[in-house]
């Protein structure tokens, strides 16, 4: 719903009358969404609210702490309260009954009998500038008078590692009948501000007192009578001393307009951008919810804007979650940017990381929001990863591929070309890249860490690739050529001296001296990230990642849960990052396995309401299910991982913007019979795409706003280039399968082990399919079962028109059934 102009002068007059006192607001306009999240409130259980400039964490209880990037301005903020002729004292914070999320607004209601307190909260977007980062505003309606207090501690905090100045000190500043806190640290020019209309002070230690520390307070007499209908912001700055009520009338005044673009900007979020209608509106809701989340963790820093890793409360330390701008998080989440369209934000991203490289081609792997603060380059951070340089000539190819964008590949020629010179300069005697220059995936591993990983190896097969698409489309032929014939070597010594027979798998890595690493891990899923690159060998080691072995109903661990050091709540050896998830996912769609790869991608766009409200965590239990208790609770490439298995493995979508052509092979689940696809990108395109089943087909219809000329293409070899007329319509029809099932995928409760049946195996042909079960012994289950031809036998199991009736073999644990059918 559009923000009123009467509401926003309203804002301004009274923000105009700091100069006499701070007083209150007209209450916020609700804003309307149809992509909201409402539940009870879980005191424990996070959430965040992000913009450019400014961020705040905090838990369901309500209590939080706020950023001004990179700023730590406050912790722990609390509310008690004392009702009029009511002597008890009443802690509001236990009294937490309600959360709603929406794109651009974040709402705690406190429920008393007597009083009901909404703690609405906004990161303003655009970048807009003056104007508060971020904002607090609480909204109160109570049967008696009322007396709120606003505990906090003051940090002044710069976001670690930057030197600090010590314990700050809260000084009280009245301002006609009210005032505000001026938050002192030892620099005169570093100093922030907390106030709120008709507050005073609480606490205030007097000299003679001894020495201790007692949270700073905002105390508000609210009357019913009076002040019914207002609002009360808190207000929250850095700011020097030189004039700090010119700061709070500047963050005031302008809190209406901000909170208006805010709306504006995620009302008119998907009018670009990627978003699916199918009868599935859980999926369809987390696709969005994840694009906003990759979103919220652009920030600026200084006249640039990178991209943060994830989010969550720092409490007693000086950095919220991964906070810092990452190389490798980045890169692996354009994928999922360029899968939604948005290429100004990739290449924001990928100039950020350029402006970053090191004189010799590397790209950089984490950088602080303050590194300027001290020698960044003397730490180990800056360049510590091995993969950002192959990721980087990756994703600047991807970027290509579906935006036609050839002029900004052209500028930035230089150096992709470099990065890709340095990873050739240090290729291992196989000539692949090896860990030589920093960690490959891994940044422990208990037998030692290793010196060339499958991860790495596969990583550079396909930047080679995609380096010689770079150089065809930049005219340099013979370079072109040359990296052609380098990714065919690699992948060739890849199933030469990766591949251990003995175990179906591919080795998680190679020692100096030639022999494996034979543990099994998730790592060489990377292979079919790109969609140019595949192992050969990989049919056992796809069944297993499947199976029980791998798969958890929440997600895929990273290592076999049969390994000698397997440890379910280790960072790299045994938890569960939606990340590998996501990689699996889609290496199943690639491989043609889309029923494990469905469940794999269903279980990462569950977690959008499990912990984080419309976010996806970093890292979960391995046995159990429940996130760690050190896992950043919105984390980009975990949202990316909704994205990119979704776009890019359901739905099939390649791209080839520079021949105008888009490549769409579904693979949809059997209970889906028609979808829509909005703003699907092809260059400076938006198309629509309609796929419906009709007759044993699945009918494709591409329509663009105006006549263009572009080619639908189902991924089989053809004659290049595209070469349609220009038209609205495009159309193609593709073959499905005779015989499909249908396996729902929900997350289980809390603290559960995995026990749902999975699929750990699909084969078709001609006449045939087989697929193998794997789920617990003497388990029975109806699955949904749809025939496309008539006359289909069924062996394993036993079959009705629409459904399959499936009993496990006796025994203990998980046992397998395969069921065959011909027609």
């Amino acid at each position: 719903m559009p923000v009123s102009w009467t509401w926003i002068l309203a804002f301004a007059g009274c923000a105009s009358l700091v100069g006499a006192g701070l007083d209150p607001l007209p209450s916020l306009p609700e804003t309307k969404s149809d992509l909201e999240i409402v539940a009870r409130t879980q005191s424990r259980q996070p959430w965040t609210v992000a913009g450019e400039r400014g961020a705040l964490f905090g838990r369901q209880n309500g209590m939080f702490e706020a950023w001004i990037w990179p700023v730590k301005l406050l912790g722990n903020l609390s509310i008690s309260a004392e009702l009029a002729d009511y002597p008890v004292p009443i802690d509001v914070n236990a009294l937490s009954a309600e959360i709603r999320v929406i794109p651009g607004e974040t709402v705690i209601t406190y429920s008393h009998a007597a009083f009901t307190v909404r703690q609405r909260m906004f990161a303003t977007r655009t970048g807009m500038a003056p104007g508060p980062a971020a904002s607090v505003i609480f909204e109160i309606d109570s049967v008696r008078p009322i007396q709120l207090t606003f505990s906090f501690t003051p940090e002044m905090l710069r976001m670690w590692p930057a030197p600090n100045n010590g314990r700050p000190s809260g000084e009280w500043i009245a301002q006609g009948d009210s005032g505000f806190y001026l938050l002192h640290t030892d620099d005169p020019n570093f100093s922030g501000i907390v106030a709120m209309p008709r507050t005073k002070p609480g606490i205030m230690v007097p000299y003679q007192e001894h020495p201790q520390t007692y949270p700073l307070q905002l105390r508000l007499n609210f009357d019913p009578k009076r002040d019914a209908g207002l609002s009360f912001p808190l207000v929250l700055a850095l700011a020097d001393t030189s004039n700090p009520a010119g700061k709070i009338a500047e963050t005031l005044g302008t809190m209406g307009e901000a909170y208006q673009a805010t709306q504006a900007y995620y009302r008119h979020f998907f009018d670009k951008r990627l978003s699916i209608e199918t009868r599935d509106r859980k999926l369809a809701a987390a696709l969005k919810w994840a694009e906003i989340s990759v979103d919220q963790m652009q920030v600026r820093h200084g006249n640039e804007t990178g991209m943060v890793a994830g989010y969550y409360e720092s409490a007693d330390s000086a950095r919220p979650g991964y906070a810092w701008f990452f190389g490798r998080d980045t890169l692996w989440s354009t994928y999922a940017i360029n899968s939604y369209g948005d290429y100004a934000l990739t290449r924001r991203a990928l100039e950020f990381l350029l402006a970053r490289q090191r004189e010799d081609g590397k790209i950089m792997h984490e950088y602080s929001q303050t590194a300027e603060a001290l020698n960044w380059k003397s730490t180990p951070y800056f360049y510590a990863s091995a993969d950002a340089t192959q990721l980087l000539v990756m994703a600047v190819a991807d970027y290509l591929k579906v935006s036609g964008d050839l002029a900004w590949v052209r500028q930035h020629w230089p150096a992709v070309l470099k990065a890709y010179q340095f990873l050739r300069a240090h290729d291992d005697r196989n000539g692949i890249y090896s860990n030589a220059e920093g960690t490959g995936w891994v940044e422990s591993w208990p037998t030692g860490m290793p010196h060339q990983e499958i991860y790495l190896a596969a990583l550079d097969r396909q930047a080679a690739d995609a380096m010689s698409v770079l150089a065809s489309a930049t005219g340099n032929r013979d370079l072109a050529a040359a990296c052609k014939s380098k990714a065919q070597t690699i992948g060739q010594t890849i199933e030469k001296q990766f591949y251990s027979a003995p175990d179906h798998f591919y080795a998680f890595s190679r020692n100096e001296a030639g022999s494996l690493d034979r543990t099994a891990t998730i790592y060489p899923a990377v292979a079919w990230w790109d969609g140019t690159f595949g192992l050969a060998q990989a049919g056992q080691m796809l069944s297993r990642w499947a199976s029980p072995e791998f798969s958890t109903d929440w997600g895929t661990r990273d290592i076999s849960n049969r390994t000698s050091f397997y440890d379910p709540i280790s960072y790299h050896q045994g938890s569960i990052w939606p990340l590998f998830t996501g990689w699996v996912s889609l290496a199943e769609y690639r491989a043609g396995r889309p029923l494990s790869g469905y469940t794999h991608l269903m279980q990462n766009a569950s977690l959008t309401w499990t912990q984080d409200p419309g976010a996806v965590t970093e890292l979960l239990s391995g046995d159990l299910f429940q996130p760690l208790g050190r896992s950043s609770s919105h984390q980009m490439w975990s949202s990316a991982m909704v994205i990119a298995p979704l776009v890019r493995g359901l739905l099939g979508l390649d791209w080839n913007a520079l021949d105008q052509t888009l490549t769409v092979r579904p693979q949809l689940p059997a209970n889906w019979d028609s979808l829509k696809v909005h703003n699907v990108p092809l260059g400076p395109l938006h198309l629509e795409l309609d796929i419906t089943r009709r007759n044993g087909e699945l009918r494709i219809q591409a329509r663009s706003a105006q006549p263009e000329r572009f080619c639908l293409s189902s991924g089989q070899p053809g004659p290049p280039p595209c070469s349609v007329a220009s038209a609205r319509l495009h159309e193609l029809a593709l073959s499905v399968r005779p015989v499909e099932i249908y396996l729902p995928a929900e997350l289980p409760e809390p603290g559960s082990r995995t026990h749902e049946l999975k699929v750990v195996d699909e084969q078709y042909d001609d006449r045939s399919a087989r697929i193998t079960f794997s789920g617990p012994a003497e388990g029975r289950y109806h699955i949904p079962l749809k025939r496309n031809l008539s006359g289909i036998t069924v062996d394993g199991a036993t079959a009705s028109d629409q459904e399959l009736l499936l009993t496990m073999p006796p025994g203990s644990g998980y046992r397998t059934q395969t069921v065959t059918f011909r027609w």
